[in-house]
């Protein structure tokens, strides 16, 4: 998503296959088995926190070879950083069109010159058989051509959220990657980490009773006017593509289920430089066929903000943060079984890696495996179709109606297996 190239489903498999969801600590997504194994003996009593002992990464030949498609904030601040936790893929080659900012970085991690690509010249990947898989960090409106190029030049493609900027350029990445035989995942980093893993299993195990309401607050101060976000033809859409999305997925996710009706509304602050093109804040509500409810808002102009509270008939979660790269934190309460008049709340934490690493990792194991991705391109398809049904809720003032998912799980494969 971020890149100086400015310049120029569901997801759902593991409840069908056992009911709900293993303990937070045993259910991750596949990233953990490696060759060669080390133990080490325990040295804290088994009364004490779960420690997860040494990381055994896959020998440094064995693992995924990546490419990263742009070098702005995210590739250098996150991706790039998180290969040192990686256990089976590693970096091999850079793509930027600034040379000189590509062989600095290069230095940094290890990668040799002859790994460095510009955009034209990235399509000469194909000949690089080091690289297996692309990882896409380019403005939305770059992400259809790169993934059909990636593609048709052989590799396996994981693609920064939004998908695209149109249910249309969606569809085109999933084709081409289909024409090719190879991989689409796309980076919806919260599904893969612990915090969120332990709200979907409360959610799956009925610990929270019938799920009524979802609600989610994810903001942020934009500055730069100039920068490529606040540029439509670039970014698609202002606050509710780049951060609203992540409390549209996590509705979905939790809840297990596809909203059926939207409402849609949208504000600028006139004669604000930042918002001549997209919109600076996008409040939406989510129907879904239970009976279930979200109500979340996305803004570009308030003081970091990214909550969320999943509330049922028997108790809520809530995560504040929740949507953030490191630090979440989750409290939990219901009604106390011990002291009948009296609730619990309690405080949960959990080990919290790098979402990079794992989210990578994920990915990486599946092109080894020949496996299917936990957030493949139909997922990203999905939350762009209701991006776009919301749009044009805000621009009619109605509610819209979505078409009812036939069954759940729409786009996903048989679930992934489990790690011993």
């Amino acid at each position: 998503m971020m890149d100086d190239a400015s310049r120029l489903w569901t997801r759902r498999r593991m409840l069908e296959a056992t009911g709900g969801l293993l303990t937070a600590s045993a259910w991750m997504p596949p990233v953990l088995a490696a060759a060669p194994q080390v133990k080490l003996p325990d040295t804290f009593a088994k009364t004490e926190r779960e420690r997860p002992g040494p990381p055994n990464p896959q020998p440094e030949s064995e693992r995924v070879g990546w490419a990263v498609v742009g070098l702005g904030h995210l590739s250098l601040e996150e991706i790039l950083p998180a290969f040192g936790q990686m256990k089976r893929g590693r970096v091999v080659a850079l793509v930027s069109g600034d040379r000189a900012k590509a062989q600095a970085i290069a230095k940094q991690y290890g990668v040799p010159d002859k790994g460095l690509y510009d955009y034209k010249s990235f399509d000469q990947l194909k000949d690089n058989p080091e690289v297996q898989a692309v990882y896409i960090v380019l403005p939305n409106s770059m992400h259809a051509e790169f993934t059909v190029r990636a593609a048709q030049a052989g590799k396996h493609v994981f693609c920064e959220k939004p998908m695209a900027n149109t249910s249309a350029e969606c569809q085109q990445m999933i084709d081409a990657c289909k024409k090719a035989d190879r991989k689409l995942g796309i980076a919806y980093r919260l599904q893969y980490e612990p915090y969120h893993r332990a709200v979907i299993q409360m959610a799956r195990n009925k610990e929270l009773g019938t799920l009524k309401l979802f609600t989610a607050n994810n903001g942020q101060n934009q500055g730069e006017p100039n920068q490529w976000r606040h540029k439509k033809a670039l970014a698609g859409g202002g606050a509710l593509p780049d951060v609203g999305i992540y409390c549209l997925s996590a509705a979905r996710y939790f809840s297990g289920e596809e909203p059926t009706e939207v409402q849609g509304f949208s504000q600028s602050t006139p004669n604000d430089p930042r918002f001549k093109e997209v919109e600076e804040s996008f409040a939406f509500h989510l129907r879904f066929p239970s009976g279930f409810q979200a109500h979340c808002t996305s803004h570009y102009s308030t003081h970091e903000t990214k909550d969320l509270r999943l509330m049922g008939t028997d108790g809520w979660a809530s995560m504040d943060p929740g949507f953030a790269y490191s630090g979440l934190r989750l409290r939990v309460g219901m009604k106390s079984k011990t002291f009948p008049k009296a609730d619990d709340t309690v405080e949960r934490s959990f080990s919290q890696p790098s979402q990079f690493a794992r989210e990578m990792d994920h990915f990486s194991r599946c092109v080894q495996e020949n496996t299917v991705p936990h957030t493949p391109g139909e997922e990203g398809l999905a939350d762009v179709r209701i991006i776009e049904a919301l749009y044009r809720s805000a621009q009619e003032g109605k509610v819209v109606k979505l078409e009812a998912a036939k069954k759940l799980d729409a786009f996903r494969g048989p679930p992934p297996k489990e790690e011993g």
